[in-house]
Order: C-alpha cells, then sequence, then structure tokens
C-alpha cells in the first residue's frame, strides 16, 4: 500500500510469503530508507538469538501481566512458526539483511517492548485475563481445530478484520494497548521521516494487521504539525 511516499508492505511474521514479499518491495521501489516494526531489543533479539532470562528487576519494571504475555506470546509465535517450518520475524530479519547487503539505512519504528508490557499490565483487566486464561484451555482442548487461513501466507484483508474485531470485542484494552497505540507510534514516526524526504521511497515493513489503520493515520499526521 503506498501512501505518499511510504510503502507499507504488510506481513505475517512467519509466513514464507512475507520472505519474498519483502524481497520484491525493496527490488521494485529501491528505497532510500527501510522501516521495521521493531525496537532495539527485539532487533538484537533477531540479529543474535539466545535465550535470555529476565532478572527480577526487569519482571517488576514491566509487570507480572506483561511478563506473562510475552512469555505466551513468544510460545505461540515459536509454535506457528515450527509448524510451517518458519523462524518467528524472518520477515523482518529479511528486511534488515537486505538493507546491510544494500547499504539502506534501517529506521525501527515501534515503541519499545519495555513501555508496551507495562502498559498492558496497567491496562488489561480481570475480565479480560479470565477471558485469557479460558481461550487458552479451549485452545488446547480443540489444538485440531483448522485455522481460517494458511500460515504459510498473509492472511486476507477479511481475514485481518474478522480477527481484529474478534480481539477488540473480547480484549478491548489489550487490543488498544498492543495494537491502536503501537499504530500510533509507529505512523508518526513515519510520517516525521516521510516529511524530512518526501520525494525519496520509503519502505516499512510492518505486520499485515497493522496496516490499514496506520495508512489512515500517516495520511492524518502528514496533513498536521507532529
Amino acid at each position: 500500500m503506498l501512501v505518499a511516499n511510504i510503502v507499507l508492505v504488510g506481513t505475517s511474521h512467519i509466513a514464507k510469503q512475507s520472505v519474498h514479499e519483502v524481497d520484491a518491495a525493496i527490488e521494485k521501489y529501491d528505497p532510500a530508507l527501510i522501516a521495521i516494526e521493531l525496537d532495539r531489543p527485539r532487533l538484537e533479539g533477531l540479529l543474535h538469538p539466545r535465550k535470555q532470562k529476565m532478572s527480577l528487576r526487569d519482571i517488576r519494571n514491566i509487570g507480572m501481566t506483561g511478563y506473562v504475555f510475552s512469555l505466551i506470546g513468544a510460545w505461540a509465535e515459536k509454535h506457528m512458526g515450527g509448524q510451517v517450518g518458519m523462524k518467528p520475524g524472518a520477515d523482518m530479519l529479511r528486511a534488515v539483511k537486505v538493507a546491510q547487503a544494500k547499504k539502506i539505512p534501517v529506521a525501527l519504528i515501534d515503541q519499545d517492548i519495555g513501555i508496551t508490557l507495562k502498559r498492558l499490565s496497567k491496562e488489561v483487566t480481570w475480565k479480560e485475563k479470565g477471558r485469557f486464561v479460558i481461550d487458552i484451555i479451549k485452545g488446547l482442548v480443540a489444538r485440531d481445530k483448522k485455522l481460517p487461513f494458511d500460515l504459510r501466507t498473509v492472511p486476507t484483508q477479511d481475514v485481518i478484520d474478522m480477527l481484529i474485531k474478534e480481539v477488540r470485542k473480547r480484549y478491548p484494552n489489550v487490543y488498544r494497548v498492543l495494537v491502536a497505540e503501537r499504530n500510533d507510534v509507529m505512523a508518526q514516526r513515519l510520517a516525521r521521516l516521510s516529511k524530512k524526504e518526501p520525494e525519496r521511497k520509503i519502505v516499512a515493513i510492518i505486520g499485515a494487521g497493522h496496516e490499514q489503520e496506520m495508512a489512515t493515520l500517516i495520511r492524518r499526521y502528514l496533513t498536521t504539525s507532529i
């Protein structure tokens, strides 16, 4: 999706299709900058994968809810990636590797993961926590249930809209912290980068679930002072 001089490439972090689409977008647009949906700690984790245990100080800083969500999220991505033979974050890692090979600058546009997890601990309600436990149990009981899309490909917009609608309904605060707030941060940062050099292309690699709302926000921020 093209917004001004920004090319938004919506990906799935475990889909082989996404790696090919990253290659194709960079080859087609020959960008002056590649932006990725990562912060510094997560980029370091992709470039230098190793098991790191959070200290008690780290856990106290982000809160127990944020810590548990990070563990479950990492496990889920690893489990699904194993089903299709892909490591989580392969799309982002590919973008970084191509940028390094072509000597293209990389911009990290996502909010710091520590802030996001701390916000989760503060904002998620007990009702949402209870629903989360119930949904995990249901998932374990019906783990052979077919997903509404192929994990090897990027979901269609209809599927993305359906999943987002369900998350917003069952987990409104989780959606706000994990999706809406980060969309706003990333859109503002991309708009600032666009305004600096409006004639030069920026390719932004982001999760497909962020693409539509971020496009709307970027258009708004490009016409306002930020």
